[in-house]
């Protein structure tokens, strides 16, 4: 499983979250305490909001820790909210267009867990995506899916409804090809402004997501970048966390539980 961290507060340099801390996110592609997978090697990703209102990407397919550009990005990049992703692949390819986070418009989106049976799924979900969205879809991983439906279900109008429509539309289809693997998705999404960040799924093993909320900024995050964890909160299965003004609020996913296959 994937490893990620979103950041929501005063402008800081993007290397005092990255490589700085205690349990780092690039630590944690090295040694994840929180996942199945202890290493993530298979590519990573940042995507962080300046001055533009599209927020500006960078991904590569070289291990976090052995990149010499993302460790001189990091050192020289200021930004206000930003996400990064080091990715342990469920089985597409590592390349470029597979990095998370992924963005279309002024919207960033990544992701931790995995279709249950995708490949077994894909041609049904991709002809949900509408035509004018089609052309967006740059890479073959399941999470691109999930966020181009959201788009598709009214992400810009409505991020929440879209959120839970799109999750129990993919429990439907799975539901009706009598897909027994399960459905893990812990996610973050933002409009450059605000958060929203997810943990759910379809079996009793979700992808671990954690709050802190700090002075002057909050981090959302697979597991904690301290390695006591003091301070961090696990956010309830099944449950949607809103950052906003750095701060969140945690409502459930009612509606989920019972579409659960």
């Amino acid at each position: 499983m994937c490893r990620w961290m979103a950041y929501q507060g005063d402008s800081i340099y993007l290397e005092s979250l990255l490589f700085e801390q205690e349990h780092s996110l690039v630590h944690q592609s090295l040694s994840a305490k929180k996942s199945e997978v202890t290493v993530n090697a298979d590519g990573f990703g940042l995507g962080w909001y300046d001055e533009r209102e599209e927020p500006g990407l960078y991904h590569e397919i070289l291990p976090a820790w052995s990149d010499c550009n993302l460790k001189s990005l990091a050192r020289h990049i200021r930004s206000g909210l930003f996400f990064a992703h080091v990715r342990a692949s469920t089985g597409t390819a590592t390349n470029r267009s597979n990095c998370h986070p992924f963005s279309y418009k002024n919207w960033l989106f990544m992701h931790n867990g995995q279709i249950g049976e995708y490949d077994s799924l894909r041609w049904q979900l991709d002809r949900l995506i509408p035509e004018y969205l089609y052309n967006e879809r740059r890479g073959a991983t399941d999470s691109e899916v999930i966020f181009l439906l959201m788009i598709a279900n009214g992400l810009e109008t409505n991020p929440e409804q879209a959120i839970t429509d799109t999750l129990a539309q993919i429990l439907d289809i799975m539901k009706s090809k009598n897909i027994k693997e399960a459905f893990r998705f812990t996610s973050v999404i933002s409009d450059g402004t605000d958060m929203i960040a997810v943990r759910f799924s379809s079996d009793e093993q979700c992808p671990s997501l954690y709050c802190k909320k700090f002075d002057d900024h909050i981090v959302v995050a697979s597991e904690p970048l301290e390695f006591s964890g003091n301070g961090w909160d696990l956010v309830p299965e099944s449950c949607m966390a809103r950052i906003k003004n750095r701060d969140y609020q945690i409502t459930p996913l009612p509606a989920l539980l019972k579409m659960a296959v």
